[in-house]
């Protein structure tokens, strides 16, 4: 048994528990495909990446991955493209789709509903 290694392991495993550190939050914007992304380190060591395009609005979570290295630094190397990239098309997806209920074209207009003599009050616009 090699107690060395052993104690190693288990100051290695103390050091790298995320949960423990309090981090100093970050955030960063950028522009990405016609949309708004910010990525956010919170003080709990959570991170997370908010996208917005055209009005739609999608959030995801990560964990940090490299408690020792610095936030700006793993986005360099791209330790989050991969749930960036997942949200990115999440967006693009719901603003290329379309209800089949909700449609622009299938909308009243209102003059057509209203006579001359027609008064809205107050509790008919419930």
């Amino acid at each position: 048994m090699d107690v060395k290694a052993l104690f190693k392991k288990g100051i290695e495993q103390q050091l790298l528990d995320v949960d423990d550190y309090i981090f100093t939050p970050k955030q960063y914007e950028m522009r990405v495909e016609d949309g708004d992304l910010k990525c956010i380190l919170n003080s709990d060591g959570s991170v997370n990446i908010f996208y917005s395009k055209e009005g739609i609005t999608d959030v995801r979570a990560a964990a940090r991955k490299h408690p020792f290295t610095t936030f700006d630094t793993e986005l360099h190397h791209g330790i989050y493209d991969d749930v960036i990239e997942d949200l990115i098309d999440s967006v693009n997806e719901i603003i290329n789709s379309h209800s089949k209920y909700f449609r622009i074209n299938k909308v009243l207009p209102m003059t057509a509903a209203l006579d001359g003599d027609t008064v809205i009050t107050e509790a008919d616009k419930d």
